[in-house]
């Protein structure tokens, strides 16, 4: 038996790649999550543009997290 060390190499880097990139996503969510500031507002303060855009920048870093997991998921699960 012969391991191809270059090729383990290569799935060893795009694993720890993809991981990094999944942590840092989901970190940059948190983070503009919180930014949105989604605790209970003053009833007279509207939110502002800012608001707005960190709570899409929210979404979409977890829905970037959520298609690489499901990706992830169907490359392992058999059809």
């Amino acid at each position: 038996m012969d391991i191809d060390w270059g090729t383990l190499a290569g799935v060893f880097g795009v694993s720890l790649g993809i991981t990094v990139v999944v942590v840092v996503m989901f970190s940059l969510g948190l983070a503009a999550w919180a930014r949105a500031g989604h605790e209970e507002p003053a009833p007279d303060t509207p939110p502002d543009r800012h608001q707005k855009v960190a709570a899409v920048t929210a979404v979409l870093c977890f829905a970037a997290c959520l298609a690489v997991a499901a990706y992830g998921i169907d490359l392992i699960v058999p059809v």
